[in-house]
């Protein structure tokens, strides 16, 4: 392995809730043990991508009410083809020389778990895009 492959693996954070198993599909292998170990370094970074996101859009996403806040979570990666090129590049570019030779083999399958785990992310930090002025009012 490459000085650089260790560095990545090394900055990784462990996820203890993971559960690798012989019975699992390759697909399901390389979620849990590269995605979202790589989703999860890269939180505050995609926090503040998804807020500079909303300024972007004339901070529609204000308006909305919290279910409708999730729908464009899910809206905006599923059909803001750049937005969504833009976030895999930020995990692609997180993966080993090896990893990405595993990923070439079927990225149309590893794609939609990858967005589906950054949409997670995102949904689950909701709270985080408040804007600034309402968090002062408290």
């Amino acid at each position: 392995m490459t000085t650089r492959d260790l560095q990545l693996l090394d900055i990784r954070p462990t996820i203890d809730s993971i559960k690798i198993s012989d019975n699992m599909s390759k697909d399901e292998r390389f979620q849990n043990i590269t995605l979202r170990p790589i989703i999860k370094l890269q939180n505050d970074l995609l926090i503040a991508i998804f807020k500079n996101y909303i300024k972007k859009h004339k901070n529609v996403f204000y308006e909305l009410t919290t279910e409708r806040r999730l729908h464009y979570i899910d809206n905006a990666i599923h059909k803001d083809i750049k937005f969504r090129n833009s976030l895999k590049g930020m995990v692609i570019g997180q993966f080993t020389t090896d990893e990405y030779k595993i990923y070439i083999e079927n990225s149309s399958a590893l794609n939609k778990r990858m967005m589906n785990i950054v949409i997670q992310r995102l949904q689950s930090n909701i709270q985080l895009f408040e804007k600034a002025e309402t968090l002062i009012a408290v």
